[in-house]
């Protein structure tokens, strides 16, 4: 089990991109969470399999269809193993 954090930059506030993450992430099997920073990007925190894990960063590399993703920061570690569900928190 890994984990990965990624900050999405470019329009991802204001065009369901949580709510998508969400289900992303629920069906690639992760946990972790996802929510707004007051900068405008979105910060996801997910853990699972490493496969799972890196078709997951594809998609929020490109994300839904009213958003658009500028620039993604990746950032990979063991996982902590402490999340039981996959949440939208702010």
């Amino acid at each position: 089990m890994e984990r990965v954090e990624i900050t999405v930059r470019g329009r991802v506030q204001g065009v369901a991109f949580r709510w998508y993450t969400q289900k992303r992430a629920l069906a690639c099997g992760l946990t972790g969470w996802v929510k707004n920073h007051p900068d405008g990007s979105v910060r996801i925190l997910a853990e699972g399999a490493r496969d799972d894990l890196e078709a997951f960063c594809d998609w929020t590399a490109r994300g839904p269809g009213h958003a658009r993703v500028d620039r993604q920061e990746v950032s990979w570690s063991e996982a902590g193993g402490k999340f039981e569900d996959f949440l939208i928190v702010g």
